[in-house]
Formats: structure tokens, C-alpha cells, sequence
């Protein structure tokens, strides 16, 4: 039996949840134990018996305490069994403490890309303590959703590999966003339009220009190859100079209409090369041109054909000249799910009984 504390049970969160109580119906191993949001945390009474997955909404407003992460971080490590934290959400505090939560014992499974994407240090110091109290951290949903990206590229290094380059499409919000546009002909949807359409889809940020700004790319690209950061990572801020700095999306919104020529000038310089607006991530350790940016693409390119809101992923190694390529859904919430499941399901087989757990090993 391994026990799980959730901490952020939000869109994500409950995604997951559902995808757990689906799965304990036929092999119950794992076992929810505490559940938190920002303001409210369950932990399950008797102590360390599993929750009802079926009723946790109910019991999270009806049952549930004041937030304390201190004391629910507490509860789930002192589990008399092995315990793993599923992180859900995107703060920086919480991943500041990582640390802490391997210290106390505690595996970590996490889509929070802050702690993989920001200060060395904290990098850093998660590894080290990590390996110190042989406890496990998994991130594959930092990058892709459920795509296998870190893994592969952790296969590929382990087994020799030489690593010639990675380019992708890392967003979902723009990978939707440039595959509408390019397809629009002169009279279709221009491009405030179509950053309209995804908003109110739900495929964007609260305010678009925390996609367009390609910071968000920029992360999974430092998380895919942490030789880099945002401090020296050349960035593309597709938002044009004057929208930067309004005070709302709304405002946002409202003037990007006067921004269409631009992108349709863009947009017809590809068309006329026979090519196709693509906003790509690189990661180039050999010839130095690491980077994210708005490109034109040849249409006979892989990334040209994209569909909808798909992510790619293009590995060029000394054993793939012929790149090895991942492509699927790269965001949503079942997906993100399953990456974070499919993460605890790898603490899960490493810590079997039948397994030495004084092997394990990061990932």
C-alpha cells in the first residue's frame, strides 16, 4: 500500500482524483489519504485510512479544515506506510519546499513547473536531497501533459545517446493559436480573432499574453534541458511592444485588432516562401542556437502538418539522424492527469514489495 496527499484539487486535481478512484476499483494499492486546496485540506479519519473518492467534494466543504500546509505536509509524512505529495498547483512557494518534503520521506509527483524552471539552487537542492534520503521525484507533466518527453530524453541519455538537437511545439494555446491562422485564408479569422476563440475555449491563460509572451514555452524548454535559463534563454514575446503593459485582458483584447496587419504580413511572407508560422522552442547543445521564437516552417516540415491544440516533440541524436518524434495532446486536464498517474504508478512498481527500495534511484 503506498498512501497519496493531494495538494491543489482543482481542474487537474479532480481529474486525477477520478482517474485514481477508477483505478482502486481493480487494484487498490494506492490510497488517498489527505486531500488540500488554498483554503480548505481533509485528512481521513481514522487516521491513514483511505478516503472516499466518491464523495471528497462533499467532504472537503463539509469536513474540511483550514488550509495548513505545515500540518497536512506533517500528517501525510508521518503515513506508516511509503507516502507519496502530488503538487497540482503552480506556486512558487510550495515547490520551494520540495526540499523539506524529502527530507520528511516523502516522494514527490508534480505538473509544477517552477521548481524545474527557475533558480539552479532549488534545482539543485531537490536532487541532492533526494538522492540523501533515497526518496523518488517525477515531473514528466512539467513539459507535456501526458507525452512521454522527459522520460525519452532521460532513455536516450542513459543509454549513450548523443543529444544533436530538440525542437517542438511545447503549447498547446499556441500551437492552436498558429495552426488556425495559417490555415485562415485572406478573408478567414485574423489573428486577434482567433486569440478570441481560444480564450473563451479555455485554452488560454486568464490573460493571453502569458502564453504570448513564450514564457511558458520557455520553462519546458529549461526543464527539457537544464543547462539553460530564463536569465540567458532567448525569448520571442510575440505580444506586440504597446499591449504589453495595459492593465487588463480585457484591454488586451480590445486594441489587438490593431495589431492584425502585422501578423498577416507575417503571415503572407511564409505563405509566399511556401511556408507556415510555427512558434517552436530549440534546444541546441552543439551549435549554440537554443531558443524560443516565432519561425517560418517549409509545409513539407512535420511541425507544419500539426492539428489543433497538439504538442511535438522532435529528438535529432547520433542514433535518430531521422529525428524521433512524440506528438499527441499536450495539455487538458485528463491528460495532465494521466502523466502525474502514470508518474505515481513508476513510485508505485519501484516501491513493490518484492522490490529493494534502498535501489531506487531518481528517475
Amino acid at each position: 500500500m503506498i498512501n497519496i496527499g493531494i495538494i491543489g484539487v482543482g481542474l487537474v486535481g479532480s481529474e486525477l482524483i477520478s482517474q485514481l478512484a477508477a483505478y482502486a476499483s481493480s487494484a487498490p494499492k494506492l490510497s488517498v489519504i489527505a486531500l488540500t486546496n488554498s483554503s480548505k485540506q481533509l485528512l481521513s479519519t481514522p487516521a491513514y485510512s483511505p478516503l472516499d473518492l466518491s464523495t471528497w467534494k462533499h467532504a472537503l466543504q463539509t469536513q474540511g479544515t483550514t488550509a495548513n500546509l505545515s500540518v497536512f505536509i506533517d500528517y501525510v509524512s508521518n503515513s506508516p506506510v511509503p507516502a507519496i505529495i502530488i503538487d497540482n498547483t503552480a506556486s512558487q512557494e510550495i515547490a520551494s519546499q520540495y526540499p523539506l518534503f524529502l527530507r520528511k520521506g516523502l516522494h514527490v509527483v508534480t505538473p509544477n513547473k517552477k521548481a524545474f524552471s527557475g533558480a539552479e539552487t532549488l534545482y539543485k537542492e531537490i536532487m541532492e536531497e533526494a538522492k540523501k534520503n533515497k526518496m523518488l521525484v517525477f515531473n514528466e507533466s512539467t513539459v507535456g501533459a501526458g507525452l512521454p518527453i522527459i522520460s525519452t530524453l532521460k532513455d536516450l541519455i542513459r543509454t549513450g545517446d548523443k543529444i544533436n538537437r530538440i525542437e517542438g511545439i511545447f503549447s498547446g494555446t499556441l500551437s492552436y493559436i498558429f495552426n488556425e491562422f495559417s490555415k485562415s485564408g485572406d478573408d478567414g479569422q485574423k489573428f486577434s480573432e482567433i486569440v478570441k476563440v481560444a480564450k473563451k475555449n479555455g485554452y488560454t491563460e486568464p490573460d493571453p499574453r502569458d502564453d504570448l509572451n513564450g514564457l511558458d514555452v520557455a520553462r519546458k524548454v529549461i526543464i527539457t534541458g537544464m543547462d539553460l535559463s530564463l536569465d540567458t534563454l532567448p525569448v520571442e514575446n510575440i505580444v506586440p511592444e504597446p499591449l504589453r503593459n495595459l492593465a487588463t485582458s480585457s484591454e488586451f483584447l480590445s486594441r489587438l485588432p490593431e495589431f492584425d496587419s502585422h501578423f498577416d504580413n507575417l503571415k503572407q511572407a511564409a505563405k509566399d516562401n511556401d511556408q507556415t508560422l510555427r512558434y517552436v522552442g530549440v534546444i541546441d547543445p552543439i551549435g549554440g542556437e537554443s531558443g524560443v521564437k516565432l519561425i517560418s516552417l517549409p509545409l513539407s516540415h512535420p511541425f507544419a502538418a500539426l492539428k489543433g491544440s497538439d504538442n511535438i516533440i522532435s529528438f535529432t541524436t547520433q542514433r535518430f539522424p531521422n529525428p524521433l518524434i512524440i506528438q499527441g495532446a499536450g495539455a487538458g486536464a485528463a491528460v495532465t492527469a494521466f502523466g502525474i498517474f502514470s508518474d505515481i504508478l513508476k513510485i508505485a512498481d519501484r516501491l513493490d514489495p518484492n522490490t529493494d527500495t534502498d535501489t531506487c534511484r531518481l528517475n
